[in-house]
């Protein structure tokens, strides 16, 4: 669809914008890394940042065929403008902050929940929930249970291994935000996430959030006001063990996380968006009475 809209960009001779989603380089890295999980460390690592890196090249051709790019936080910003020499722009994400809401909770027993929503797949990371229920067990913890909600090849491995994990599958609507909002915890240990609009959704629904720290910063989840940041297992662990031990702090930051996504509504990320457009036009050299610009505004 990329290589189709870019031709019929040029054909219309219509300004190409390209937004920058997910960060595929980072994919193929992870999931050759399991792949080859047989051979060395060191050839393992050198076969996966080559991977990475010429994955990433591959992408930047594209994206340098446009005329001006949006990327969905700083950092992604900051490589394309360095890697492909054009103009880019941060885009903001939004949730619907009365979907998902925490009036949508609705407990049938009092057993802790911690709560996962993504692809079941390596570059997720989704393997460290198992090492997550583990540590909890090793400290005594044992009235909680783990909901994954998803698909993807994981899905039996966690099944096989998780001792009181459950495996809802794909929800939509309804379903989705009374899950979300009947989770005391989400954890997501993904570090390849562009953005992550997951955790939004989980902040208004009013759950605390245990993040990366790449992650949690391209969201802007603040470490104990609105979640926590957790570098390796044993800060995902100690994290979410606090939540369990105490629900004065899993209610002061579940409403710091419901006030924080409620911020990000849709009618003001729209508003950014257009305002980009007409920075990113003005910055590229073109004007609102171009040709291409005022054909295709006629014809919308």
């Amino acid at each position: 669809m990329g290589i189709l809209g870019l031709w019929v960009a040029h054909t219309l001779r219509v300004p190409l914008v390209a937004s920058w989603h997910t960060n595929l380089h980072e994919y193929a890295g992870r999931r050759l890394n399991k792949l080859f999980s047989f051979l060395p460390d060191t050839w393992r690592k050198r076969l996966c940042l080559t991977a990475e890196e010429q994955s990433l090249r591959a992408c930047l051709r594209f994206y340098g065929l446009a005329r001006f790019l949006l990327a969905p936080n700083e950092a992604m910003v900051h490589l394309l403008e360095e890697r492909t020499g054009k103009p880019a722009f941060p885009m903001a994400h939004g949730v619907d902050a009365e979907a998902y809401s925490p009036q949508r909770r609705c407990r049938p027993d009092r057993s802790f929940r911690i709560g996962y929503v993504g692809r079941l797949t390596p570059e997720k990371n989704v393997r460290l929930l198992v090492d997550l229920e583990r540590g909890l067990l090793a400290r005594g913890q044992r009235n909680f249970r783990m909901i994954l909600i998803g698909e993807g090849n994981e899905r039996d491995w966690l099944r096989k291994n998780l001792e009181f994990g459950e495996t809802a599958g794909i929800l939509r609507g309804k379903a989705l935000a009374e899950a979300f909002a009947n989770m005391d915890v989400f954890v997501f240990p993904s570090r390849t996430d562009t953005f992550g609009l997951v955790l939004l959704e989980a902040m208004a629904s009013g759950v605390p959030v245990v993040v990366s720290p790449e992650t949690g910063a391209r969201v802007g989840v603040r470490h104990g006001v609105t979640g926590f940041h957790a570098p390796d297992l044993d800060s995902f662990t100690e994290s979410v063990g606090q939540l369990m031990n105490s629900e004065i702090l899993r209610q002061r930051i579940g409403a710091a996380a419901r006030v924080f996504a409620c911020s990000k509504a849709w009618d003001g990320v729209f508003e950014q968006l257009y305002r980009t457009y007409e920075w990113g036009l003005e910055a590229d050299g073109c004007k609102a009475g171009d040709r291409a610009i005022a054909e295709s505004q006629t014809t919308s």
